[in-house]
């Protein structure tokens, strides 16, 4: 079987799982969230941190919520990680420095999973048990909930309330991560990843000579890193390892993971807003650009350019020959148009356009179809933005599932789009400058600091400020510099849009419904999805392109 041809049988085969799951598991979804019952577990939690979990909240109330939650949560993985050295089950490894920590602690809590340390020779059991799977669990049901509670906006009405925070977070865990993870887990053991408290031992290499290795609760983090699109990895290569990621069909399984809730959320979205024709409309926007790109990436790694890549029957350099390029290509593009930040292959070791490829899909922002929850609300707005473009070419006051776009949405809406490029932009034109910034480019010398050079700086904060969480090897962000400027940009890349978010829901949610006319855009049609594509593309392309310009593409056209 050639290469290709596997490829796109694997990509079949995704597509089929994909589509046997949605219906059920966003239907579920949107079970869980309108539920006026609690579970046992879940009673017991809320009387443990003292949360009236039956108590509606506007929108400040919401996001006060989020904001002390993730607060308490970037201060005790922070101080778990300076007392590492003295805890049991530590594998001897020092506390992490403080720079260091911060950074680590503002990934996981962001959701974004940026590593500026190898797994295996920086963290113990302790801080990876207790700490990092910990936020791989409740910072993606914190995007959940605020996804949920943006389409609360929609289908309420002349309230402003967007239900309770304590009670989506709880409930997102306990009925939707825990046990999807559970059973990714137990498929991941069963096919070889490992999954025990082991210590480090020496174990032999096939070319003589002796190598360090250690274990631990792998599979379970890595079920639950990948269903939450987190990305941190126990190891340094990540899902490379073939203690993380044994076999071809683990590989898919763990692509599977990473996009069933970001599409199945489409179907939550239609549900709860009682109208599901309009999450179908989501689902296919989301579904070309996710298509699009993987056509894109697979085309750019099996062209045959020179003689080496003939002979190694495509672009091999960094990819996994348990995978091929095909496989490797439909997980880049998964883990890059997601905030996931796993990966199975190298993304700086992709020919130039191939890492244009992943830079763009983090440019648009994660929405196609994005992270847990945070592709839904970013998606939702970028809607918005295509219905107040679609007003002003017919001259018609614009209108989204029956609410105004007026002045204070538009402003929400643009100030939520701008936030980022200006975190990722701003960040990297000053890395471009400093001397010390510019040392951390370990191909300077080989590439005369040029347009792979920028890549490097340029993808580090663009995967930061997206909250992906991927890297372009070549460059070292474990500096004071890297960890302070990403960890800023992971977690204002990640609140401030939450604040838009949540104060546009409040502004939706206290609206009184527009009845249909004739002249109402039907947003959910096919032409819809056009226009919702199309604006897209262009706000990204106006917004990064001459970055764009001077990295991966001056570098492909070289």
């Amino acid at each position: 079987m050639s290469p290709i041809l596997a490829g796109v049988l694997q990509l079949i085969a995704l597509i089929a799982a994909l589509a046997l799951a949605y219906r059920p598991l966003g239907d579920y979804m949107a079970a869980v969230y309108s539920s006026p019952k609690h579970l046992r577990i879940e009673k017991v939690i809320y009387r443990c941190i003292g949360a009236n979990a039956d108590a509606e909240m506007r929108w400040p109330a919401y996001l006060r919520g989020v904001l002390a939650f993730s607060l308490v949560g970037v201060v005790f993985l922070y101080l778990l990680q300076r007392l590492q050295g003295g805890m049991p089950l530590s594998l001897g490894f020092a506390s992490i420095s403080p720079d260091q920590a911060f950074n680590t602690a503002a990934s996981f809590v962001a959701n974004t999973n940026w590593q500026s340390y190898s797994g295996e020779q920086a963290m113990g059991h302790v801080v990876q048990t207790a700490g990092l799977a910990v936020q791989n669990f409740v910072s993606a049901a914190t995007g959940m909930a605020v996804a949920v509670a943006l389409v609360r906006g929609f289908a309420r009405s002349r309230t402003g309330d967007l239900g309770n925070f304590w009670a989506d977070l709880v409930r997102g865990t306990v009925r939707v991560l825990v046990p999807i993870a559970v059973v990714g887990a137990v498929v991941l053991v069963a096919c070889g990843a490992v999954q025990n408290f082991a210590g480090i031992h020496e174990v032999g290499q096939f070319m003589g000579g002796h190598q360090q290795t250690n274990g631990g609760a792998i599979a379970s983090q890595e079920a639950i890193k990948e269903l939450g699109t987190n990305g941190g990895g126990y190891f340094n290569a990540n899902s490379a390892h073939p203690f993380e990621n044994p076999t071809a069909f683990t590989n898919l399984f763990e692509i599977f993971l990473i996009l069933v809730i970001p599409f199945a959320l489409t179907r939550t979205f239609g549900k709860l807003v009682g109208n599901v024709k309009q999450g179908y409309a989501i689902l296919a926007t989301m579904g070309v650009i996710w298509l699009g790109f993987v056509a894109l990436m697979m085309w750019t790694e099996f062209a045959h350019g020179g003689p080496a890549l003939q002979a190694a029957g495509a672009a091999m350099e960094g990819k996994e020959t348990r995978f091929g390029v095909g496989s490797s290509a439909i997980f880049s593009v998964s883990t890059t148009l997601t905030s996931t930040g796993a990966v199975d292959s190298f993304h700086s070791s992709f020919t130039a356009f191939g890492g244009g490829i992943q830079l763009l899909g983090m440019m648009l922002g994660e929405i196609a179809p994005g992270g847990v929850g945070s592709g839904l609300y970013g998606m939702l707005v970028m809607a918005i933005i295509a219905v107040f473009i679609a007003g002003l070419m017919v001259g018609r006051t614009p209108e989204y599932l029956g609410k105004k776009i007026g002045t204070r949405e538009i402003k929400l809406a643009a100030c939520y789009i701008l936030i980022t490029p200006t975190l990722v932009l701003g960040f990297s034109a000053a890395s471009m400058v400093l001397p010390d910034a510019l040392g951390s480019m370990l191909n300077t010398k080989a590439l005369g600091a040029g347009a792979h050079g920028f890549s490097e700086v340029l993808y580090a904060f663009t995967s930061g400020g997206n909250n992906n969480g991927s890297a372009f090897a070549g460059l070292n962000a474990n500096t004071p510099w890297y960890n302070t400027t990403i960890g800023l940009a992971m977690l204002l890349g990640r609140f401030l849009p939450m604040v838009f978010v949540l104060a546009l829901a409040g502004s939706l949610a206290e609206q009184q419904p527009v009845p249909e006319t004739a002249g109402t855009l039907r947003t959910e049609k096919p032409l819809f999805a056009g226009l919702l594509v199309g604006t897209i593309l262009i706000i990204t392309g106006l917004t990064y392109f001459p970055a764009l310009a001077l990295g991966p593409l001056a570098e492909g056209l070289s």
